[in-house]
C-alpha cells in the first residue's frame, strides 16, 4: 500500500511539474509573440495618423467608419479633399484612398508620396468600376498597399496595416 501511495506522490509531483513547465513555456511565447503585437497596435491607434483621400460623402463615410469603430481617434484623422491638400498627408503613416474620387494622375501623385513605410488601403467599390490593369500594375509595385471592395472588410485591412507596418517615435 506504501508502495502504491509512494507512486502516487510521485505521479502528482510530476504532473505538476509539468504544468508549472507549460505554464511558464506560455507565458514566455505570449510576451514573444501576442505582446509585441497588441503594443503595436496599441500605438497604431493611438498615435499614427491616418489620412483620407476622398471627397463629399465619401470622405464622410469613411471617417465615420473608422470613428464608429471606437477604435480611432479624430484627431488623428487628415480629411484631404482635394490635389492642394496632399502635403497634409506627409506626417500620415497610412493612406486611405477612395479610389474613383480621384482621377489617374491625382493616383500617380498619391502614389508618389506614399513611402515604403507608409501603409496604403485602398477602397475601390466595384458598384462604381474597377481598377484598370494599367493602374493595378502600378499599386503592385509598390509595398504594404492592399487593395479592398467592401467595406467591411476595409476597417480590418487598416488595422492589419497599422499592425504591420513600422512606427517612429517623434
Amino acid at each position: 500500500m506504501d508502495e502504491f501511495i509512494n507512486i502516487l506522490n510521485f505521479v502528482g509531483y510530476l504532473s505538476t511539474f509539468i504544468v508549472i513547465i507549460a505554464f511558464i513555456i506560455g507565458i514566455i511565447l505570449w510576451f514573444k509573440g501576442i505582446l509585441p503585437v497588441l503594443f503595436r497596435l496599441g500605438k497604431g491607434l493611438a498615435k499614427r495618423k491616418i489620412a483620407i483621400f476622398a471627397k463629399s460623402d465619401n470622405l464622410t463615410s469613411l471617417k465615420s467608419l473608422l470613428l464608429d469603430s471606437k477604435l480611432f481617434s479624430e484627431k488623428n484623422i487628415v480629411k484631404i479633399t482635394s490635389n492642394d491638400d496632399f502635403g497634409k498627408a506627409e506626417e500620415s503613416t497610412l493612406f486611405l484612398i477612395f479610389w474613383h474620387d480621384w482621377e489617374k494622375k491625382d493616383i500617380d501623385e498619391i502614389l508618389n508620396k506614399k513611402t515604403d513605410k507608409t501603409a496604403l488601403v485602398i477602397y475601390a467599390p466595384q458598384d462604381k468600376g474597377i481598377i484598370p490593369k494599367d493602374s493595378f500594375k502600378k499599386i503592385n509595385l509598390k509595398r504594404n498597399v492592399s487593395v479592398t471592395n467592401l467595406r467591411g472588410r476595409l476597417l480590418s485591412d487598416v488595422i492589419m496595416s497599422l499592425i504591420t507596418t513600422s512606427y517612429e517615435n517623434k
